[in-house]
């Protein structure tokens, strides 16, 4: 998460929040929902390909000259759609800017839903509140200047969508500018007996919240566990499930035990794909015998009651490398499923 200095909020206010207009969510048909079951097979396999990626969609004056790296991200996202190599699923984090929406808006996806926008308010019961006295200088002002920036890009038709901000004064630092939350989309498969719960989130930052580790922490617990509440109430009981983001764990063991203990129905990709006899190819570098500490951005699954989810492949895209060149401060995180059924 950037972190812009105090002086500046007004400049802020005025470059990231006047124009940044979401668009509407594009949801399949309300009939394909309630035929869907009758299309599916007894028996079989399917994958499915999801993409968590934090783009850097940051407009002035916390990134300079952004916008034609976010052009150019749509427009490969756009080509690889147009190849049909793109992935199923994109989570996207850090969608603030107009340059931002724009790009994943033409990113060639028929199928888009948007988390909290900036004004959004909270529906679900709000957890307890970050205490005072509020570091309105870091931020902490209880006014969003942005959205959430998260968004869901999908081939497969979306056939139900919520979203959730974390609320007022539960954040810390300058994460409070913006209206961090979560998001769910349910998708249909063509085949698979059972939709697909996808969840998405951004977590609130370490060191860049510009605030002392133990607020930071603080919000950071308030968050999981509204999120655990969030995956909870909007997963529907015994379908596959599959939670991506950016979650700011990176080299933060108390961050992740607490995480770990919320969400205990969800396996992570990089633990199941670090394993000795997984069946999962790994095609990203990994160091060291926790990969996962070592990276803010994740996957997670579970499986449904007809259907199991396997990771099979784990690959970078917008690493520099063959994949497509670097365009954001985050790599690409790309996870290739098998559902068997």
């Amino acid at each position: 998460m950037w972190a812009p200095l105090p002086w500046l909020a007004g400049g802020i206010a005025t470059a990231l929040s006047g124009c940044t207009t979401l668009p509407p969510v594009t949801r399949a048909p309300v009939d394909l929902e309630t035929h869907a079951g009758a299309a599916a097979v007894a028996e079989g396999s399917a994958t499915l390909d999801v993409l968590t990626f934090n783009i850097e969609g940051l407009g002035w004056p916390a990134r300079r000259n952004r916008a034609p790296f976010l052009r150019r991200i749509g427009a490969r996202l756009a080509e690889l759609n147009a190849k049909g190599e793109a992935p199923d699923v994109v989570l996207v984090q850090e969608m603030f800017s107009p340059a931002a929406v724009s790009a994943m808006t033409k990113a060639g996806y028929p199928y888009q839903a948007w988390g909290p926008s900036r004004t959004q308010k909270r529906r679900r019961p709000a957890p307890d509140a970050m205490a005072g006295p509020f570091r309105w200088k870091k931020g902490e002002t209880g006014l969003h200047l942005v959205g959430s920036g998260l968004a869901i890009l999908s081939r497969y038709p979306i056939v139900a969508d919520a979203s959730e901000p974390f609320g007022k004064h539960r954040c810390a630092g300058f994460d409070c500018l913006s209206n961090k939350g979560m998001q769910q989309v349910r998708i249909r498969i063509p085949g698979v007996p059972q939709p697909v719960d996808i969840f998405n989130t951004h977590l609130n930052s370490q060191g860049a919240s510009r605030v002392p580790a133990a607020r930071s922490g603080a919000a950071h617990a308030i968050q999981v566990d509204d999120l655990a509440g969030f995956v909870a109430a909007a997963a529907e009981p015994k379908v596959p499930t599959i939670l991506g983001g950016d979650f700011n764990m990176r080299g933060a063991p108390e961050r992740l035990a607490r995480f770990d203990a919320a969400l205990d129905r969800l396996t992570m990709v990089h633990r199941f794909c670090a394993a000795p006899a997984s069946p999962c190819a790994v095609r990203v570098s990994w160091d060291g015998d926790a990969p996962w500490m070592d990276t803010e951005d994740l996957q997670l699954f579970a499986d449904g009651a007809r259907v199991r989810v396997t990771p099979i492949r784990v690959e970078a895209m917008f690493d520099g490398a063959a994949s497509g060149p670097q365009l954001s401060d985050h790599d690409g995180f790309r996870v290739t499923y098998r559902l068997d059924w």
